[in-house]
């Protein structure tokens, strides 16, 4: 029987970034924002539910340490304590996706509550020991996408600057109403940042301008640009802030994590 969080324990917040459309910077906003709220203090860890394992390369963990990871918590209950590993920034952890990750809906088709495998595995990481846990999701709305909005207290939606992107965004709202309606009440959009924005290109000020009409303040104020440093980071195993902190890049995370913050600070006022 896990142990009761003692009274005023800090409760780790679990948040999910997907989009169903790929490209959309959606791993490089997970691993970049997980970076800069380990460096604001918080002790952070990423999941990696995507087979393509981007997140995982992002974080320096090659591919021949991948030998366990978010495939074998989902299929077998691995504990998720025991199979994260270290990543280069100082107090923040990632559990790889393994290869096999790719087979893992097929295999959980039939598998008892297989909606929840990954908010059963979590569940022992409400109270520690991370403050908070981000699950970076593949492009699609599959079983693996929804083990993770049944899991998270909130969503994060990476949303690029482009028409098509906007135009699919529906779908990924329609999927979320329907997790809090049938799966996960207490699920909330978090907000949609905007990335890969170019101020040059009037599109992307059109795909901005219309994201903030149709979503209101649901849309973060901090902008992540389209930035030649947060390409070429991940091919030296590192996010952006550890390759290029002077960036813009970098500091557009950095603003982002603080916006994060300042959200939730507001709403648990609210709250309270």
């Amino acid at each position: 029987m896990s142990e009761q969080p003692e009274s005023g324990a800090r409760r780790a917040r679990f948040l999910a970034l997907a989009n169903q459309k790929g490209g959309v910077g959606k791993t490089t906003t997970a691993i970049n924002l997980a970076t800069a709220l380990a460096a604001t203090g918080e002790r952070v860890l990423v999941i990696d539910l995507d087979p393509q394992g981007n997140a995982s390369t992002g974080l320096g963990i090659p591919r021949e340490a991948r030998t366990a990871g978010s495939y074998r918590v989902l299929t077998e209950g691995a504990p998720v304590a025991g199979t994260a590993a270290a990543s280069l920034v100082p107090g923040l952890d990632i559990l790889p996706a393994e290869p096999d990750l790719a087979g893992a809906e097929i295999e959980l088709v039939d598998a008892p509550r297989r909606e929840y495998r990954l908010r059963d595995a979590l569940a022992g990481l409400r109270t520690g020991p991370y403050d908070r846990v981000l699950i970076d999701c593949p492009p699609s709305l599959g079983l693996l996408t929804l083990n993770a909005l049944v899991a998270a207290d909130a969503v994060l939606v990476p949303l690029q600057c482009e028409f098509f992107a906007l135009e699919g965004i529906s779908q990924l709202m329609r999927t979320i109403d329907l997790v809090r309606r049938g799966l996960n009440p207490a699920l909330a959009l978090h907000g949609i940042v905007l990335t890969m924005h170019d101020r040059r290109n009037n599109l992307s000020e059109q795909v901005a301008a219309d994201a903030r009409a149709f979503f209101g303040d649901r849309v973060y104020e901090t902008v992540i640009p389209r930035n030649i440093r947060i390409s070429e980071a991940p091919s030296h195993g590192k996010p952006v802030l550890l390759y290029d902190h002077r960036s813009a890049g970098a500091q557009a995370y950095l603003q982002l994590a603080a916006e994060v913050l300042r959200r939730e600070r507001a709403a648990a006022g609210r709250a309270a």
